[in-house]
């Protein structure tokens, strides 16, 4: 009998032995695979900055190398802050993607609230007509964009780009927030009302503080956009005075010739508010990309 017992638990344990090994495998090709998109993706702004900090030659003889005490220059950093407007550019980029940032969380935030917590004649139509926003490029309609500009007279202002980009980033804002919005228990919310607290005190002291991760993954996906966009800047905002750091750029790039320490060095210093965005709010994103992946 113990012998049989034995055989038993030994042909049984083995499966097990054989399905940890290949959950193993697969979790080490997991973390291979995302370690390579990794290197992948952050190659690019590694090669930027760390020739942003080199001569031109020494960019064009081997831009894969580090700097050397002979070949580190600072020129480029040096044209871009005292030879051009880049602090300028690079206040009218933060005011306008700071300024889409606040209307897209705030506005997405309470239509989501209204859409998951208010039913209405019209409310999976209005989902719906959001989704679209969505699927259909905002360039398409550019003219017709343009042309409202105009007749606001908001042309060669700030304040066109941060109602364009509020548009762009609206739909996605919806749909991610109202979906965070239906998680929080009804129990709460009915507790509250029970309280006689008002539908503005529950939206703001109760539903903005429990969707964090949510807004934090509307900030980064909407921020990104606005920030890199070179069409819009380019179409609505060309002036001098109301250009991005995007556009900006182009001044160092020219037909024949192209100023390539001031291009790098001007990339380098855009890249940095993303790199401090995603640092604050990294841990709030992945909670806010993982919420519900395990229920």
């Amino acid at each position: 009998m113990t012998s049989i017992s034995s055989l038993s638990s030994a042909t049984t344990s083995a499966p097990v032995v054989r399905q940890s090994r290949f959950a193993n495998l697969g979790r080490i090709w997991v973390h291979v695979v995302l370690c390579a998109y990794a290197v992948i993706a952050l190659f690019p702004i590694a090669l930027i900055m760390i020739n942003s900090i080199k001569s031109r030659d020494a960019i064009f003889d081997n831009p894969l190398a580090f700097p050397t005490p002979e070949t580190f220059s600072l020129i480029g950093f040096e044209k871009v802050l005292h030879n051009t407007n880049f602090m300028l550019y690079f206040g009218n980029s933060l005011v306008v993607t700071l300024g889409s940032l606040v209307l897209i969380v705030l506005f997405g935030a309470m239509a989501g609230w209204a859409l998951s917590e208010y039913k209405f004649r019209g409310n999976r139509l209005m989902a719906l007509y959001l989704a679209l926003g969505i699927m259909i490029p905002i360039r398409l309609g550019t003219v017709s964009i343009l042309q409202l500009v105009v007749s606001l007279d908001l042309i060669n202002t700030r304040t066109a780009l941060i109602l364009v980009y509020t548009a762009q980033g609206l739909p996605l804002a919806v749909m991610i927030l109202s979906e965070f919005i239906r998680q929080i228990p009804k129990e709460l919310k009915d507790a509250a009302r029970c309280d006689g607290v008002g539908e503005f005190k529950i939206f703001f002291q109760i539903i903005l503080p429990l969707i964090r991760p949510a807004i934090a993954t509307v900030a980064v996906f909407t921020m990104i956009p606005a920030w890199n966009d070179l069409w819009f800047p380019l179409i609505l905002a060309p002036s001098d005075e109301t250009k991005t750091v995007t556009l900006g750029v182009q001044q160092f790039i020219g037909q024949y010739v192209t100023d390539w320490n001031s291009v790098l060095a001007a990339l380098s210093l855009a890249v940095i508010p993303i790199l401090v965005m995603y640092v604050i709010f990294s841990r709030q994103l992945i909670r806010g990309l993982t919420s519900g992946a395990v229920k």
